[in-house]
C-alpha cells in the first residue's frame, strides 16, 4: 500500500508537488474505468482520487455529474470501485475513495474500511460529513491504518481548520473557492491565504483542489500547495470521446500528462 502522505513527501523531496488526479470509478464503464486510472497513473498521477458516484452529489459540478451518472446507468458496483482502487494501487500510485457519507453508512463504516484496506487504499474523503459527526469512520481509519481526509473551505474559522487538521491524516483538501467542482477561468486569491492558514493550523501537507483546470493554474497552485488536485478537466476529456476507447486513452493521456507537468515544475520559493 502506498499512501498519500508518502507520495506528498517524495514530491516534496523532489522539489515540486504532488498531482492529484479524480475519476469516477466506472466511466466510461466499469471495465474501460480501469484502463483509464492506468493511463492517468502511467501519465503523471502521484495520487488518484477515486470517486464513487452518488445519485445526489451535492459536491459535484456537471461534468463529474455526468460522469457518475453514466457509471450508475452503465452498471458500477460498490465491489467496481475497490477494484479501481487495487488497480490504482498496483499502478503505483496512492489511491484515496472519494465518497459521499450515505454509500458508506448503507454498507456498514467498519466493512467499507477494511474492504478499502484490503483493496490497497490509502484512506478516503468523505464531503458531507464534519469531524464532529465522524467518530465511526475516525475509529474505523484507525483501526485499518487508513488515511482520512477532511475538506476546508476560505469561509472557515480558524477554530475550524484546527479541529480539521488535527483530525486529519495524509492531507487536508483545501477548496480554492466556495461551490461546486468545474473549470473556472481563474482562481480565487483567497487560494494561498487558505494553505497557509491550514498550516498554521497544525496540517503537514495542504492539496488544493476545486476549479484547478490546465497547466498554468497547476503551476501557480504548485508554488505554494504540496498537492495540486484536478478532475473536471480530465472527466471532460473522457465525455468528449465517449463511445471510442482509442481516442479517449489518448485524450485523457495528454491531458493529465499536461496538468502534472505543471503540478510538478519546481518551485521557486
Amino acid at each position: 500500500m502506498m499512501y498519500s502522505a508518502q507520495k506528498i513527501e517524495q514530491a516534496r523531496e523532489a522539489g515540486h508537488a504532488a498531482f492529484v488526479a479524480y475519476l469516477s470509478a466506472g466511466y466510461p464503464d466499469v471495465d474501460f474505468s480501469l484502463d483509464v486510472a492506468r493511463a492517468v497513473v502511467d501519465a503523471g498521477a502521484d495520487i488518484i482520487e477515486v470517486g464513487f458516484p452518488y445519485s445526489d452529489p451535492t459536491m459535484d459540478g456537471p461534468i463529474i455529474q455526468e460522469s457518475g451518472t453514466k457509471a450508475l446507468e452503465r452498471g458500477l458496483k460498490r465491489a467496481d470501485v475497490f477494484k479501481m482502487v487495487e488497480t490504482v494501487a498496483d499502478a503505483g500510485a496512492a489511491a484515496v475513495v472519494m465518497s459521499y457519507y450515505n454509500p458508506v453508512f448503507h454498507y456498514g463504516v467498519d466493512n467499507f474500511a477494511r474492504d478499502l484496506a484490503n483493496a490497497g487504499g490509502a484512506g478516503m474523503i468523505i464531503p458531507d460529513i464534519i469531524v464532529e459527526e465522524c467518530g465511526e469512520w475516525i475509529e474505523a481509519s484507525d483501526k485499518y491504518d487508513l488515511e482520512r481526509i477532511f475538506l476546508v473551505a476560505p469561509s472557515c474559522t480558524d477554530q475550524r481548520l484546527r479541529v480539521n487538521a488535527e483530525a486529519a491524516r495524509g492531507f487536508v483538501y483545501a477548496a480554492s473557492r466556495m461551490g461546486v467542482t468545474g473549470p473556472r477561468a481563474t482562481l480565487s486569491s483567497d487560494t494561498e491565504s487558505l494553505v497557509a492558514r491550514t498550516r498554521a493550523a497544525g496540517a503537514k501537507n495542504v492539496c488544493v483542489g476545486i476549479g484547478v483546470s490546465t497547466h498554468d493554474q497547476a503551476v501557480e497552485v504548485a508554488q505554494f500547495a504540496d498537492g495540486v488536485i484536478v478532475g473536471s478537466a480530465i472527466i471532460r476529456a473522457l465525455i468528449d470521446n465517449d463511445g471510442d476507447r482509442a481516442a479517449s486513452l489518448r485524450a485523457v493521456s495528454a491531458i493529465t500528462a499536461d496538468i502534472a507537468a505543471g503540478a510538478h515544475t519546481p518551485r521557486s520559493r
